[in-house]
């Protein structure tokens, strides 16, 4: 089974720690960030990465054309400008269906 992954600053990731979710990575930089989307990229046993929406802005055009490319693991962006067509594009790449429809 796949794990969910959490990455971005502690008062946004302290919620997921919480509710008992132990792949949670901290970021107070835009290094730190890149880092932890890397290392999240790198990793089998990881299937969806929960971001904000404006770190997943922050990354460097090469490393969020990867992240588009990828089936897995699927990044969801919360908050933000991120559309409802973006989120229901992304779940049917994940999943192979549409859910909408």
């Amino acid at each position: 089974m796949k794990k969910l992954a959490i990455i971005g600053d502690p008062d946004f990731n302290i919620g997921f720690r919480l509710v008992g979710i132990r792949d949670v990575y901290d970021v107070t930089n835009d290094e730190e960030l890149v880092k932890a989307v890397e290392h999240v990229l790198n990793r089998d046993d990881i299937g969806v990465v929960v971001i904000k929406y404006e770190d997943l802005r922050k990354l460097p055009v090469a490393l969020r054309r990867e992240i588009d490319e990828r089936v897995e693991p699927t990044f969801v962006a919360v908050g933000g400008m991120g559309s409802v067509e973006e989120l229901r594009e992304r779940i049917r790449k994940a999943l192979g269906v549409d859910l909408w429809r």
